[in-house]
């Protein structure tokens, strides 16, 4: 990186009013640890230990609840919460924490495979209790510690390899198509935990106006499969916070859409455009799921979707990678209509005028999206460009041992990262994990934008022990060509996105941090 004090960097975002001082940065006040697997972290006793503190304290957390609001989702007494409000979090020990958690978790998953009893045993109930027990002394830690980020990683690594080796590869929940979603109704029955969250979600989207902020702070860790589709199309700006103005504006947009259509869609023949239509017509069959894909209706649907995207939008036209961006779309709003999983079902089936619903609807989020980087599929991909730029030196600086590994066998970030950028991990992740990600990347300022770089650097140092066994070229990019998530859900995303946010927290207003 260029020492040229007046270059902008690239991850500086906000410019602090005081040397040094730390400023809000969104998300700060809901971690971004899934509360459904990180229970045990909200679980200090520290208290304050003078009077004149505690005062301070109470009011310090009165200011933290009032722009949170039920952020934690916890149901932990109020003065834990206020203690652990006032209090400086050693990033090193939260996260050792939490891999201790899982390990245990893990252990307990392998014990009821292989059919032994699901009985706690004292030495781990013993582990459970020390796991507690570190979130308090982290709680009284000192923030401004230094930590390793090589051996976090690392031990997070062994932690996920072993949760991977307990999931069996015929679990109903990872079918082939990718698809299935921890909150399916024909899934395991919802947790009471699961089913308050829903709760929490359906009130604040009955409100007459839908606070979008604290809906964005709900989504964060994930989003009921019940609720997505209309939360989705909220988050996207596709449709208005006013309850009374949603019908409205979706018989407005739809019907533009297919005033679209009527007006562009016989011109794909044409001399013109009849190159774009004929490279759609190759692409969309290549695509995932192949269950989904596959059915004729679907492929006129899509089709439909990408040309007259690309007819309306000349700057780019259509470009590969743009395609895969429709399904999560069109997948989550199918969900609106029907039961099971959308792998074995026949779209076909569904009603004309809810086929055209889900087709509208999908058209204009994946706009919504494309209008937010639309540069990286312009003209030499420019947008692209700067993002594997960006990744290389962060790369560099939070891992140099990888960084360093990959240069001297001759890897590109380029012929790797460039599939990772044009198609947002589409083709690195399972199609469950795509949605589950995307709730997120839905919930932050610039989430497909800017958020993605720093998820895409956590998921490269997430395999930094299989990437330095591997000693040449050819098998460092076969391993970054088909990197084994077949078998992920939402734990490993959720450890994906909170390492990815500790990384943008690091780097929002601190681009010197990782300088050598």
């Amino acid at each position: 990186m260029s020492s040229d004090g007046g270059k902008k960097q690239f991850w500086k975002r906000n410019v602090s009013k005081v040397p040094g001082s730390i400023q809000h940065v969104y998300g700060a006040q809901h971690p971004p640890l899934d509360p459904l697997l990180h229970t045990n972290l909200l679980k200090a006793n520290s208290k304050p230990n003078s009077a004149s503190m505690r005062a301070k304290k109470v009011t310090t957390f009165q200011e933290f609840e009032s722009i949170t609001s039920d952020a934690w989702d916890v149901g932990d007494d109020d003065d834990d919460l206020m203690a652990m409000a006032t209090q400086n979090l050693n990033t090193d020990v939260v996260m050792e924490t939490a891999n201790k958690v899982i390990q245990i978790h893990s252990k307990l998953q392998e014990q009821k495979q292989q059919n032994k009893p699901m009985e706690t045993s004292g030495e781990q109930l013993d582990d459970m209790e020390q796991a507690d027990n570190s979130v308090e002394n982290t709680v009284k830690s000192n923030s401004g510690s230094e930590f390793d980020t090589s051996t976090d990683l690392n031990h997070r690594e062994t932690t996920l390899s072993q949760r991977q080796q307990s999931v069996s590869p015929t679990s109903p929940t990872l079918s082939a198509a990718g698809i299935a979603d921890q909150n399916s109704s024909d899934g395991p029955l919802m947790s009471e935990r699961e089913m308050t969250r829903l709760e929490k979600f359906r009130q604040l989207l009955a409100g007459p106006n839908t606070d979008l902020e604290e809906l964005r702070k709900l989504s964060w860790s994930g989003i009921p499969r019940q609720v997505r589709p209309i939360t989705w199309k909220l988050l996207s700006g596709y449709l208005p916070a006013n309850v009374e103005r949603r019908e409205s504006t979706l018989q407005r947009k739809r019907t533009e859409y297919f005033a679209f259509i009527e007006q562009y869609y016989d011109s794909r023949n044409d001399e013109h455009h009849q190159d774009t239509y004929r490279q759609i017509a190759i692409d969309i069959p290549r695509m995932t799921p192949e269950s989904l894909i596959l059915q004729p209706k679907v492929r006129e649907i899509f089709e439909r979707i990408l040309f007259i995207w690309a007819i309306r939008h000349p700057a780019s036209g259509y470009v590969q990678g743009i395609n895969d961006l429709v399904t999560p779309f069109f997948v989550v709003f199918v969900f609106e209509y029907i039961e099971g999983e959308v792998e074995n079902f026949d779209v076909s089936s569904l009603p004309d005028e809810v086929l055209q619903n889900i087709e509208a609807d999908s058209f204009w989020c994946m706009s919504k999206l494309l209008d937010g980087i639309q540069d990286n599929y312009t003209f030499a991909q420019p947008g692209i460009q700067r993002k594997v730029k960006a990744l290389q030196e962060l790369v560099s600086r939070i891992d140099e041992q990888v960084h360093k590994h990959l240069h001297q066998a001759e890897v590109e970030y380029l012929q790797f990262a460039f599939r990772w950028m044009n198609n947002l991990l589409m083709r690195e992740l399972p199609l469950r994990c795509t949605i589950r990600l995307w709730d997120t990347y839905q919930s932050e300022p610039e989430g497909f934008s800017h958020f993605h770089l720093y998820v895409c650097a956590a998921f490269l140092i997430r395999w930094r022990k299989e990437l330095l066994e591997e000693k040449d070229f050819q098998g460092l990019l076969i391993l970054l060509q088909n990197l084994p998530t077949m078998h992920w859900g939402n734990e490993e995303i959720s450890i994906l996105l909170a390492e990815a946010y500790r990384l943008k927290y690091a780097f929002a207003d601190a681009p010197n941090h990782y300088k050598r």
